[in-house]
């Protein structure tokens, strides 16, 4: 059964998602500081983690920071602040994305339904159905091994600026709108915030560009998106 931990200080917020997690067939954890959070993640390693940022003792960046180190769970970031400069903290310490509360439990459950999925496609694939690696000049990515190696020598990416790079340099050439990266990236079919996008393209450029503010490899399509040209 898919394992989801849920740390929240507020008693009837962690209530009401562990109540509707249990209702989609997740096993629930609840966690309500950060120190509890750290001990049940090490104790049962959990498929997914909803994290509350503003937590009591240890807080929700430093929980996130200290599960990252050992483990590319998927992370959910909830946070009551609306400051665009917590949600990229938030992203850069490494959380997979973040809901500003107060939130809908349809949208929370379509977010976590899709991390779950998209965790479970980047599991290892077999050399059958493994995608084949795709090269740009001295950039090439090799989807089965999950590895990116630029003037020959390899790039540490998070998964998903992985995801998002491979995404690009396969459809060359082509304008892709920030929805249809959230989608097809993040899997979220709505709600996801276009952000997270702008967000991890800057990580990218700022990895696989010669001159970041410069990009000749990641281009910016005005008003509608990106293209990788190369």
């Amino acid at each position: 059964m898919t394992r989801v931990l849920v740390v929240d200080d507020e008693p009837v917020l962690a209530d009401t998602i562990r109540y509707n997690m249990r209702r989609e067939g997740y096993e629930v954890q609840v966690a309500n500081d950060g120190i509890e959070a750290l001990k049940l993640a090490q104790a049962t390693p959990p498929d997914l983690v909803i994290l509350d940022l503003m937590l009591p003792g240890v807080d929700g960046l430093e929980v996130c920071r200290q599960i990252r180190r050992d483990s590319t769970v998927p992370i959910l970031m909830l946070t009551a602040k609306d400051d665009e400069i917590d949600k990229i903290v938030g992203l850069e310490v490494g959380a997979d994305d973040y809901m500003t509360k107060p939130f809908s439990m349809r949208e929370l459950l379509a977010r976590v339904h899709a991390m779950l999925r998209r965790s479970r496609m980047q599991q290892p694939a077999t050399a059958v159905d493994a995608a084949q690696s795709v090269r740009s000049d001295d950039l090439e990515a090799d989807p089965l091994q999950r590895r990116v190696v630029l003037r020959g020598a390899p790039l540490q990416l998070k998964p998903k600026e992985f995801d998002l790079l491979v995404y690009l340099m396969q459809r060359k050439g082509h304008v892709l709108t920030r929805d249809q990266l959230l989608d097809k990236v993040w899997g979220y079919t709505f709600g996801g915030d276009t952000r997270t996008v702008d967000v991890h393209i800057r990580w990218l450029r700022e990895k696989i560009e010669e001159d970041p503010s410069k990009p000749r490899r990641l281009e910016t399509v005005r008003g509608v998106g990106y293209r990788f040209v190369g």
